[in-house]
């Protein structure tokens, strides 16, 4: 099993997650899905691009 220690998840005040270090991001069938370093990730729900964050939590005014 690859050792993921060192993958930091960070919530954005009124933004995203921002997830740096090494990991895999599956989709619902399994399928992994590209990641860069760091990675954002949606959680407003508005991204037209989920699951990562495109802004859109800013456009529509979004709060956590």
């Amino acid at each position: 099993m690859e050792d993921k220690s060192n993958v930091e998840v960070k919530l954005s005040p009124n933004g995203s997650y921002m997830v740096k270090g090494k990991f895999k991001l599956l989709d619902a069938n399994g399928k992994e899905l590209s990641v860069t370093d760091p990675t954002f990730l949606c959680r407003c729900g508005h991204s037209r691009n989920k699951p990562y964050c495109d802004g859109s939590h800013r456009t529509v005014g979004w709060k956590e």
